[in-house]
């Protein structure tokens, strides 16, 4: 049988079907993170979302930054609604052939090192999450505490008028803990030896309550503002907030930590906050990207942090006090003679 000759409108159809099919193929390969040509990219969070004001936003915005500059090929992520899902939720990404799993906060500490055990073809980072033991693809990445606590001691000196100041921590055991505290504690007194610092850890709390004793940080602080303190600096996950929730309300200046207190506490106009002192991961993720692209990995890291800016009712020199400051801490030039851990 003679083939019927194909109308135009049989060519255009036809054209336009191989056209998406073409487009289609191209999505499925660019997506395919199993291929070793494409570098993928994921984050996942801790409950406290994409959205915190911290290190989940600004780890989210490094890889943004990184897709956009060409850095990375594909990203994603997901924010974690309960910690029973931290593993589930890193496994979806490995199992998907990501290059690099991204993980935030302490509490992700031992499903990052498990996911490293059994995922040996991806990379994983965890921010805020020291390890005592070291595997080829996993790199913690820490901020240094004594040094985020010195500078705001050096702060919390400069401000106070009263000559007495407070910093609010959880269990001292915890070396992060320890540290951001005996910093702030070195801190005052490398601005001002006769600035006495009252420090307060929650020793002997419920452990199941780890930063996250709010009514406990609150208490604390009350107490430190009773006893004549006029600044308060605070660190340790919602123990914190509870901290600088009652500086706040006793219209206390505040010094936070690990994220954008103003903005967290949705104070974001309120001028007893200070400032917040925490750590650059946006910075610290893109460079992060181009070392693992070019095949590199490594071990831990120790990144830098950063200080938001000073509300304009501090005189500028003390911004140009801290800037300095900063420089020579990030340097090795200023020493904060701080312990790693509780002696």
């Amino acid at each position: 049988m003679r083939k019927l000759p194909i109308t135009i409108y049989q060519l255009r159809w036809k054209l336009i079907a191989a056209f998406i099919a073409l487009l289609l193929s191209a999505c499925l390969q660019s997506s395919d993170c199993s291929r070793k040509e494409v570098f993928c990219a994921a984050l996942v969070t801790d409950t406290q979302g994409i959205d915190d004001h911290g290190i989940n936003q600004d780890a989210w915005a490094g890889l943004q930054e990184s897709k956009a500059e060409g850095g990375v090929n594909q990203i994603a992520s997901i924010a974690s609604v309960d910690t029973r899902d931290y593993e589930k939720n890193i496994a979806y990404f490995a199992d998907k052939g990501y290059d690099v799993v991204i993980t935030t906060g302490a509490g992700m500490r031992g499903e990052t090192l498990n996911s490293a055990n059994r995922f040996k073809d991806s990379v994983f980072i965890g921010f805020n999450q020291p390890q005592k033991e070291t595997r080829p693809n996993l790199i913690p990445v820490a901020f240094a505490e004594d040094q985020m606590g010195f500078l705001a001691g050096v702060l919390a000196a400069r401000i106070s008028k009263t000559g007495e100041v407070g910093a609010v921590c959880d269990i001292a055991d915890i070396d992060s803990m320890w540290r951001y505290c005996e910093g702030f504690r070195a801190g005052v007194k490398y601005a001002d030896k006769n600035i006495r610092a009252m420090v307060l850890y929650r020793e002997n709390g419920n452990s199941d309550k780890l930063f996250i004793d709010e009514a406990w940080g609150r208490e604390a602080s009350q107490s430190l503002i009773a006893r004549g303190a006029d600044v308060i600096f605070a660190a340790g996950g919602v123990t914190s907030q509870g901290a600088l929730r009652a500086a706040l309300e006793a219209q206390v200046k505040a010094i936070g930590a690990e994220r954008d207190q103003a903005a967290a506490l949705s104070h974001s106009t309120n001028s007893s906050v200070a400032t917040s002192i925490y750590g650059d991961a946006k910075s610290e993720v893109k460079k992060e990207m181009q070392i693992l692209k070019g095949g590199n990995i490594g071990g831990r890291r120790i990144s830098p942090f950063k200080f938001l800016p000073l509300s304009q009712k501090f005189p500028e020199n003390l911004t140009t006090e801290l800037n300095d400051l900063l420089a020579g801490l990030l340097s090795g030039k200023i020493k904060t003679n701080v312990t790693s851990s509780k002696p």
